[in-house]
């Protein structure tokens, strides 16, 4: 019986191979942007997923409290050993903190930014593959170095490098090669290239273990097997209160501990610390699109089958009257659907494959090497490709298999009106769902725009910057640069908008007279910086070396650190005193506020310091007449003053728009899945305009023949499919509208949602159709009459 269903099945498909090629590559299409957002998102929920212990490692997060607001830091140096040393439910911690340093060894040099001091339990607590070296002593012992497999090549080629030595930073501290660790998995949040022994840390900071104040590393917490972490985490403030109470008395705040699961922390971390993460709210946004875009598929299928059941129903009447049940024809058609399903499925694994390697660019990351890399993942699929075709067939089946064979035989079998509105109901939805995909992508080119092209206060444009990583010859080097052809000037700063910044608890006199405590975001810079930026003063003056004090005793803050501390009008924070990192002083202007951060966050309180020693970054404001000659006279400058470190650049304006990747991302996975929709849209709109051209055709034979003009036959044609485009425009829009408001709140800094979008789609939409349905309807419309009222 089966193959009985399977071979009439294919007779069927192979006679109306148009409808069937329509049908197959629409569910085709869908099938395919399904799986490869499902590919999406299942790699992004699977970050960290590969730890054996993972459902026990938790990081630590604390809350700092003043009168003012809650800041969110990692922790500080003293938890971890604290921690282990007093409670018994934790079996194993392990701090991470990135830095980074230049390795040598002959002449391969590089400059290792993805660097990580790691306490020796590093592999005890994570399930890093350590291919060469000791797990449990690779890390113990001070100026000790673990690789990962790549990074080893480029030092080592392919010799063992365990028991060899490199050089480390500028004054060659030799550290010894203990281990060498497989490639980090993709999914992983931690991302390195070296480890390095948190035990040299003695070397910088010899009382580590006994700073509360610094908060610096990740710590991650293992705790021991049926461990309660809430359990855990009220015991907390007593154990600050005890270690760190005097510190938070004394600058007058307060400490909070909470933890976070390992798994929990790519998408939903309260602090970032250097770590890659994720955004919760695109895994929803690609679900509810992968849906959908399956969803548009069915709803094709369904439409296309049901308006063809005219030319099925002699059939059915036949099968009834030789006496098939009603059952049996219903699993035929079934089966007839499934069988169109697993076909489309198979050209959706061929498609998936094709473009796997344009997915991976436009997600920004390696999500799947090949389709056979994640077979069990595709096998699943398969599975579920089966269950479409069976909920996707089941109405079809039951309208068919309802036809009354004696109607149907006699030729007075017409479409019910039910049957008609379905199908209109299903294109309205379809392409409401299309629209408002449209509208979502406009939205979010309009909002990149906004902040691409939004003032931020200070001048990225034509500004080299060089990172010394603290080489003695850094000021040196910044006169040299200042002074050079082609170079307009140069200044040196501990960091520049958009990079890492030093968020320090700081004291500052309030408008009440007292000295008010926060968390502050500060730029260590030298006298020529803000002029570099070309940052605007509101009230007092920027530093200068005409004032002796402006190099140790003052303070430059924006305006809001200004407000934060209760001055509406910034003059009167002139003169006021301060208190940060040991330096007291007082604070001799105002700068206007500017965005040192993704327009994504609001302004934060910022303040400014000359603190030359910790000014790593060099700033060079270039001409235009000949970047290239510039740059490489400033690498002959670079390799006569730091001839040991590898020369590197990036431009202000890159480096700060890489802020926006992720959304940039987000940007080109969504249009392109948006544009699928619609065509999967239009591969249904091309179905049915077809079969309503074949259905009507005596009728467009009889208007002609009354006198009617090929154009008014063509608008005949347009009225239907177009009204129904303008209802679901109407539908969509509202709820496009409150989606696209929903996401823009994600953005401190955000554009209105403009007018022209709605009647931009509305026209485009109309457009699509009408193009859309324009070969069927001219074809129908310029037939000959004649021909066809005598067939």
């Amino acid at each position: 019986m089966i193959t009985n269903y399977l071979k009439i099945a294919s007779r069927n498909l192979w006679k109306h191979r148009g409808f069937s090629a329509i049908n197959i590559l629409g569910l085709a299409i869908g099938m395919s942007a399904c799986l490869l957002i499902s590919l999406y998102v299942s790699f992004e929920l699977s970050y960290d997923n590969f730890h054996s212990k993972a459902d026990r490692i938790f990081r630590i997060v604390t809350d700092i409290e003043t009168s003012s607001e809650t800041s969110h830091k990692g922790s500080s140096w003293a938890y971890g050993p604290n921690m282990k040393r007093d409670f018994p439910e934790i079996e194993s911690f392990v701090r991470l903190s990135r830095v980074s340093f230049l390795v040598r060894k002959g002449e391969a040099k590089f400059q290792e930014e993805k660097t990580l001091f790691a306490d020796s339990t590093l592999f005890k607590v994570f399930d890093f593959e350590l291919i060469h070296g000791n797990a449990q002593t690779a890390l113990r012992d001070p100026l000790s170095i673990v690789f990962t497999q790549t990074a080893a090549k480029k030092y080592f080629g392919d010799s063992d490098p365990i028991g060899q030595t490199v050089l480390l930073d500028a004054e060659g501290l030799v550290a010894n090669v203990t281990g060498v660790v497989k490639d980090l998995p993709t999914n992983s949040q931690i991302k390195a290239n070296m480890f390095l022994s948190a035990s040299t840390m003695k070397r910088y900071k010899p009382d580590a273990d006994n700073e509360w104040a610094a908060f610096e590393p990740m710590t991650y917490l293992l705790l021991k097997p049926n461990t309660s972490a809430e359990t855990l985490s009220a015991k907390f403030p007593e154990f600050l209160q005890r270690y760190a109470g005097k510190i938070m008395t004394e600058e007058k705040l307060k400490y909070k501990i909470s933890l976070e699961p390992l798994r929990e922390v790519y998408l939903h971390a309260k602090y970032i610390g250097g770590l890659e993460t994720g955004n919760a709210s695109y895994v929803y946004i690609f679900t509810a699109v992968a849906i959908f875009t399956l969803l548009i598929a069915c709803i094709n299928f369904i439409n296309l089958t049901t308006a063809r059941s005219v030319e099925r129903a002699k059939e059915v009447g036949m099968r009834k009257v030789v006496g098939a049940g009603r059952l049996r024809i219903a699993k035929q058609f079934i089966s007839e659907s499934v069988l169109v399903c697993l076909l489309g499925f198979v050209v959706s694994v061929f498609l998936t494959a094709f473009l796997i390697p344009y997915f991976n660019d436009l997600a920004g990351k390696t999500i799947i090497l090949g389709i056979i890399d994640d077979y069990l993942f595709v096998l699943s699929f398969s599975v579920i490709a089966l269950g479409i075709g069976v909920l996707a067939g089941i109405y079809p089946a039951l309208v068919l298999s309802s036809f009354q064979p004696a109607l149907v035989l006699k030729g007075h079998f017409k479409h019910s009106r039910k049957g008609v509105f379905l199908r209109k109901a299903l294109v309205v939805s379809q392409f409401a769902i299309s629209i408002t995909l449209m509208i979502g992508t406009l939205v979010i080119y309009v909002q990149m725009n906004f902040m691409q092209n939004k003032d931020l206060g200070f001048s990225k444009s034509q500004i080299l910057v060089l990172d010394t990583d603290a080489d003695p010859n850094k000021a040196v080097l910044r006169d040299a640069l200042a002074n050079m052809n082609g170079t307009v000037a140069a200044s040196r700063s501990s960091s520049i908008p958009g990079s890492r910044y030093q968020n320090t608890s700081s004291q500052i006199e309030s408008s009440s007279g007292d000295l008010q405590t926060a968390g502050l975001h500060e730029f260590l810079v030298d006298f020529d910086f803000i002029e570099l930026y070309k940052m605007k003063m509101v009230a007092g003056r920027q530093f200068s070396k005409e004032f002796a004090t402006d190099s140790a005793k003052t303070m430059v803050i924006n305006e809001t650190a200004a407000r934060l501390f209760g001055y509406s009008d910034p003059r009167l924070a002139i003169g006021k005193r301060f208190r940060q990192s040991g330096v007291e002083g007082e604070i001799i202007g105002v700068i206007k506020d500017f965005h040192f951060q993704s327009l994504q966050e609001s302004v934060q309180p910022l303040t400014m310091r000359i603190e030359p020693e910790y000014c790593n970054l060099v700033s060079v404001k270039i001409s235009s007449a000949n970047i290239s000659q510039t740059i490489k006279m400033i690498e002959e400058q670079w390799g006569k003053l730091m001839p040991n470190r590898p020369f590197s650049y990036f431009f202000m304006d890159e480096y700060f728009d890489r802020q926006y990747r992720s959304q940039q991302q987000f940007k080109a996975l969504f249009v392109n899945f948006a544009f699928l929709t619609i065509i999967i849209s239009c591969l249904g709109l091309i179905g049915l305009s077809s079969y309503a051209a074949v259905q009507r055709k005596k009728e467009v034979g009889v208007r002609k023949v009354l006198g009617g003009s090929t154009a008014s036959i063509v608008l005949l044609f347009y009225k239907d499919f177009v009204g129904l485009i303008l209802i679901a425009f109407l539908v969509a829009s509202p709820v496009a509208y409150y989606i696209c408001q929903k996401w823009l709140e994600g953005f401190a800094y955000r554009t209105d949602i403009p007018l022209w979008i709605f009647i931009a789609v509305a026209l485009l939409t109309t457009g699509i159709a009408i193009i859309t349905t324009s070969f069927q309807s001219v074809r129908a419309a310029i037939e000959n009459p004649i021909k066809v009222l005598k067939a």
